[in-house]
């Protein structure tokens, strides 16, 4: 029970990555509220589905409220929300870079703006911010993509000092997930995904409770003195 007693709010959570921490994050004893824009995809104690779009600045402050009021803080904030639309530089049209920096970016600020200064606040917390291999390598055909995945790396390492300040104990980190067997990657042909799994030093591709894992470790107390890190999980992935 690593997260008895907390409050987590986690973005994306309906299904994939999210739902995995979202479930993990239950189970381990928090009361979970699930953000994303379709229905939760599955069923869980202490999971509450909230529909949202992050990009909607007014809709994050809402729910920042409601949680708060609902149920008296937030321990932990996952900002897992994100889209690709993937082509080559000269192809990536406006509507695609825009669409992917605000999900993917400005979606990530729109929810910490007002959760970092309640955690500074109340003297502790836990932000994680899901990055990718790709932030880290880049990626022909995800200018667009790797260009947001970085800059999460950068926004945690910023927040990471602004709101430690005055003493309070509230960290901020991200995971960068190299690929991971959730339901889009299912979609890839197979030779497709021997090739990844060829460029893993563990020779295999991830499973998202792998990632969820990492969440959890970040945002339990045995993390006490991790911030301002990117703890890269992609089995050894080299781009």
């Amino acid at each position: 029970m690593r997260l008895k007693d907390k409050v987590c709010l986690v973005t994306g959570g309906a299904n994939g990555l999210g739902a995995e921490m979202a479930k993990l994050f239950a189970k381990e004893g928090a009361q979970v509220v699930a953000a994303d824009m379709s229905d939760l995809t599955y069923e869980a104690s202490n999971v509450e589905g909230y529909k949202l779009n992050v990009t909607d600045s007014g809709a994050c402050k809402e729910i920042f409220d409601y949680v708060v009021e609902k149920y008296g803080k937030i321990d932990v904030l996952v900002n897992n929300a994100g889209i690709t639309r993937d082509a080559l530089t000269h192809k990536i049209d406006d509507e695609m870079w825009d669409l992917v920096m605000d999900v993917n970016l400005k979606g990530v600020f729109n929810l910490t703006k007002h959760v970092g200064p309640h955690m500074m606040q109340n003297g502790a917390g836990s932000i994680i911010n899901i990055s990718s291999v790709v932030g880290e390598y880049g990626n022909i055909g995800q200018a667009n993509y790797a260009a947001t995945k970085a800059g999460v790396i950068g926004l945690s390492k910023t927040w990471a000092k602004e709101y430690a300040r005055k003493g309070a104990a509230v960290r901020v980190n991200a995971i960068a997930p190299g690929y991971i067997m959730t339901d889009i990657l299912k979609t890839v042909p197979q030779d497709l995904l021997d090739k990844f799994a060829k460029m893993t030093m563990m020779g295999r591709l991830g499973q998202p409770e792998e990632i969820a894992k990492a969440a959890l470790f970040l945002a339990s107390d045995e993390a006490s003195y991790i911030t301002g890190h990117t703890l890269s999980v992609n089995g050894g992935m080299r781009l």
